[in-house]
């Protein structure tokens, strides 16, 4: 019974870190650009430019640490567009 619980417990381990591993986000820009003209004006952002930015969520260090991208996502109207959607920015 024991050695059945020690099995049980190892397939949902092995089982949930799977689930994990296939949800990573694989970090595109390109996924806000339902944002563009939320960020680009005062409009109030769209259910999906805030289902993107969550998903986008881990990424958002690495896009403020590029250089490229800094100058379009590290602005007030992309922060309050995060923020308006319940993201705020992490601190990086």
């Amino acid at each position: 019974m024991k050695a059945t619980h020690i099995v049980l417990c190892t397939f949902l381990v092995l089982l949930l870190a799977e689930v994990q591993l296939s949800m990573a986000v694989t970090c595109s820009p390109v996924q806000l650009s339902p944002c563009v003209s939320a960020i680009t004006s005062s409009s109030a952002p769209s259910n999906l430019c805030c289902s993107k930015i969550k998903e986008q969520k881990p990424c958002l260090c690495q896009y403020l640490k590029n250089p490229n991208l800094k100058k379009f996502v590290n602005t007030p109207n992309a922060r309050r567009v995060a923020s308006t959607c319940g993201t705020p920015f992490p601190r990086c």
